[in-house]
């Protein structure tokens, strides 16, 4: 796995937010979910993923940003 679930235990807003604070917030909830809401609508629970699914998504996008050699 790519996160601690623990880590996430609090929602904890993406490193790359906006000046203005809109962004993406991630969440773990329970032992396999990690939970995904925008952060101008913190009233909704968010779009919910398995900690694989989320793991593999992030690995996708981590990959994606390398540049190439």
């Amino acid at each position: 796995m790519l996160f601690r679930h623990d880590a996430l235990a609090e929602w904890t807003k993406s490193s790359y937010s906006a000046v203005n604070g809109d962004c993406v917030e991630v969440k773990a909830q329970e032992h396999s979910l990690v939970r995904v809401r925008d952060s101008k609508d913190i009233a909704r629970p968010g779009l919910g993923f398995s900690s694989e699914t989320w793991a593999d998504f992030v690995l996708d996008v981590s990959e994606r940003k390398r540049p190439e050699a």
